[in-house]
């Protein structure tokens, strides 16, 4: 038989995000019948929490508090569920009973600390600290259920929490009387904060700490329950962190709460709903009053009978998804595992520990890496919420859903590979988007490498939304009401603000990738400004190659970049002009960090020579143009081509002087003349001729040590220089043959740091060419004797042992006769 309503206040202290804590409070809350539910939490929701009720509302949700002028420090509540707090307010709403939020105001909490945070949900119970107050970082503190697990004989408190309450079917004991466990709760807080003291709070560290904290919000608590007894009477239930409900039904005058809370800070807040995600209620998100397994917490709550049976289905059905080997009978097999394991170690009930090992050993043959898929995926999980939209957003916030919703750019909690082709309308508005939100600080995607061979068409992004993401879009929402426009605004100030000619050019590029043609007058004028004052080489070829892609972007988005490849143009020919006397006097290490700047320089000097034409592979997809604009067109490209050509033809007279000029460093000659060999400007006569010079017995061998290594120092493709070209090769042997015994440990260690950079089958090739010798006189000329890595002519020996499996291979019967 139910009992009757109470008229008294229920005190109803849960544990956050507990489902037994949800489901006792939900099975108090229909025998209490409250005129009115209060709840831990920012009364600034009280305008807001009508939106629970809608149906485009789903959890998990937060709210969202920051200060107006400075969104940067802002605070989470959130909310999944499973949360005691949610239940109650969709208890409340259902019912049309008033519900109001009583802890400390945001207002204050977001003053108290400045410095920007991200919220807990205003405690810390059950879980070892926290995030109290709205969410400010506290001291550590005494956890209670570690407390009251260590009572009752239990080393893992979440273990005890499972057994104690999360295993509880039913709303009440066998009285029937829901208030019963709260009374429990109650009384063992009451216990623990009058044996523990200060300590249980602050963990001893007095003065301004979280005691004192707490204090303030039990003070704020008491005159909220006070107003709502005024109003409603006693018929009020209050759901709020078991550790204060001691406070609460303590006796305090008015006037001592009213002077705790006399001269606390205070700003103004704004208060809205955010989506959250089970992953950052996992306590390895850095949540202070975060679960270890939201997921598995979430399939407690929902399932209505034979939870461990349903669980061991639904982990099944995840590994079949990806292709595990999974059957009916390693399901039954798994269940009957875990109530075994459950029976042994003396549990009501298996829980995830027992589920967990059962999934393992039934399912995943002992083996790790798919039972961390069901971690993952389903223990923790990727739920995404919802918030309906006419929940309080700003006008960035309302163009983004809409810029979403039309380009078909779900936001998700799982992360989520992309692959846009720019020369499609949506894929290259969604690149765009993305873009310009990387450039207000909303990195929503990162870009990806994308497959070989595709193409600067084409970009990949792994896109994932994160809670933290609102908070950034709240700061940005200063810059402009439409992402565009904040985007652009953010551009100038940006542009503005830079110190370097890096910066500059580097801005320039992402404000082609995110077309805002708006923002480059502004950069533009930035660029010229900083290149006209900058006259470190260093620096112009650290600017180059960024203004140089950006230039070449235009012949995928169609973006005017004229005025960009001038500027680009200009500033190649002052790296021109410089880079010579830069690289004299120059010890090692800044020798090395040149050699990187001409390398990024040349890379450079060959796209802005190719400004003028589309890449090869992009213009299957671009239509046919006729008539004057094309011819504009066409006139214009041909002659950025033939600047382009010039520049080209200026940067190879540069590198002509850099290999042959004494006195340079070795690592920058010897690249200088690989690049020109690479291009064609070079014959293989003159490098050989520049390389004799560079190892001959009168250079040092560090010096020559360096030229190599400049020289053939890229990997696999200086390695297969020297497997195709002996004679390199063979002066290089030579060179380092003679390297006298005092001199060689010293080029040594540069030498194989060349050498180890080219892959396997390189070095190996390159042992066998050294191991078997050079032709010499007139096999040379012909052409005749070793042939590369495999000895002396052909070993007929060798190539008939292979001969039956190549038979098999190819079908081909053996007829006895001569191969």
């Amino acid at each position: 038989m139910t009992p009757p309503a109470t008229a008294t206040p229920a005190l109803l202290g849960v544990r956050h995000h507990g489902p037994g804590s949800a489901r006792a409070v939900r099975a108090a809350l229909d025998q209490c019948r409250p005129d009115a539910v209060l709840i831990e939490g920012p009364p600034e929701a009280d305008a807001v929490v009508h939106l629970a009720a809608e149906e485009g509302m789903r959890p998990p949700v937060a709210l969202l508090a920051h200060v107006a002028d400075d969104p940067g420090r802002a605070a989470f509540w959130p909310f999944a569920e499973f949360s005691p707090e949610w239940v109650a307010v969709r208890w409340a709403l259902a019912h049309d009973v008033p519900v109001r939020f009583i802890d400390l105001p945001a207002a204050h909490s977001l003053a108290v600390d400045e410095k920007p945070h991200r919220a807990g949900d205003g405690s810390g119970e059950g879980e070892g600290g926290g995030e109290g107050d709205g969410g400010r970082p506290v001291a550590p503190r005494l956890d209670p259920l570690a407390a009251l697990a260590g009572a009752a004989g239990y080393d893992d408190p979440e273990v005890w929490w499972e057994d104690a309450v999360e295993h509880r079917r039913a709303g009440g004991p066998a009285g029937g009387d829901a208030l019963a466990p709260f009374r429990a709760v109650a009384e063992a807080m009451a216990e623990l904060r009058a044996a523990f003291g200060e300590e249980a709070a602050d963990g001893g560290t007095g003065g301004d700490g979280p005691a004192d904290r707490d204090a303030v919000r039990e003070a704020h608590m008491r005159l909220k329950l006070r107003e709502a007894k005024r109003q409603f009477g006693d018929a009020v239930a209050v759901v709020c962190g078991a550790w204060h409900v001691p406070a609460l039904a303590a006796k305090r005058t008015v006037a001592a709460d009213r002077q705790l809370l006399k001269g606390l800070p205070k700003v103004k807040a704004e208060l809205s709903w955010v989506p959250w995600t089970h992953r950052r209620l996992a306590r390895c998100s850095g949540y202070g009053a975060g679960i270890t397994s939201p997921g598995w917490y979430g399939h407690l709550f929902h399932a209505p009978d034979r939870p461990v049976e349903r669980w061991m289905t639904t982990v099944a059905g995840l590994l079949r998804d990806e292709d595990f080997p999974v059957s009916s009978a390693h399901v039954i097999e798994a269940v009957r595992l875990a109530d075994t394991l459950a029976a042994m170690r003396g549990r009501p009930l298996a829980g995830l520990a027992e589920t967990t090992d059962a999934i393992r050993s039934a399912m995943c043959d002992g083996s790790d890496v798919p039972l961390a898929l069901v971690q993952d995926r389903l223990v923790i999980g990727d739920v995404l919420g919802e918030v309906p939209e006419s929940a309080p957003a700003t006008p960035l916030q309302r163009d983004l859903a809409r810029l979403q919703r039309s380009l078909r750019l779900k936001p998700e909690a799982a992360h989520r590979d992309h692959e846009f082709d720019l020369r499609k309308d949506v894929d290259a508005a969604r690149s765009l988007l993305l873009h310009r939100l990387r450039l207000l600080g909303v990195g929503w995607g990162e870009p990806a490498r994308h497959r070989s061979g595709l193409g600067t068409f084409r970009e990949s992004w792994r896109v994932c939304w994160e809670p933290e993401l609102s908070v950034r879009m709240a700061e940005a929402a200063a810059w402009g009401t439409t992402v565009e426009a904040a985007a652009t605004a953010k551009a100038e100030s940006l542009a503005r603000e830079a110190t370097s000619l890096a910066e500059v050019t580097a801005l320039a590029e992402r404000c082609l990738l995110a077309g805002l043609p708006a923002a480059l007058p502004v950069v533009m004028r930035a660029l010229a400004d900083r290149a006209a004052l900058d006259a470190d080489v260093g620096h112009l070829a650290r600017a180059l190659p960024a203004l140089v892609r950006s230039v070449r972007y235009g012949d995928v988005r169609r973006t005017d970049t004229a005025a960009l490849g001038e500027v680009a143009a200009g500033l190649a020919e002052r790296v021109f002009v410089s880079l010579p006397a830069a690289c004299a006097g120059l010890d090692t290490d800044a020798a090395e960090e040149m050699r990187g700047h001409i390398d990024a320089v040349h890379q450079a000097v060959a796209l802005l020579g190719q400004a003028g034409r589309p890449p090869a592979g992009e213009t299957e997809a671009e239509e046919t143009d006729t008539g004057p604009q094309a011819a504009d067109a066409d006139a214009a490209d041909a002659d950025v081509a033939a600047a382009g050509s010039g520049i080209r033809g200026r940067w190879a007279a540069v590198l002509k002087v850099l290999a042959g000029r004494d006195g340079l460093p070795g690592g920058i000659r010897g690249r200088a003349a690989r690049l020109l060999l690479d291009d064609g400007r070079l014959t293989d006569d003159e490098a050989a001729r520049l390389m004799g010079l560079a190892l001959s017995p009168g250079t040092a061998p560090a010096e020559a040590a360096a030229w190599i290594e400049g020289f053939v120092g890229s990997g696999g493709a200086g390695g297969m220089l020297l497997v195709h070209d002996e004679r390199l090769l063979g002066l290089v042997d030579t060179w380092l043959t003679g390297v006298p015994p005092d001199a060689f440990t010293d080029v040594l260690p540069l030498l194989r740091r060349t050498f180890s950079a080219y892959e396997p089958g390189v070095r190996r090739t390159l042992g066998e060419l050294v191991r078997r010798g050079r032709a010499s006189g007139a096999e040379a000329v012909r052409g005749e004797g070793t042939r590369n890595g495999f000895g002396a002519g052909l070993d007929e020996e060798r190539a008939a042992a292979v001969l039956p499996t190549m038979r098999l291979l190819l079908g081909i019967a053996h007829t006895g006769g001569t191969e």
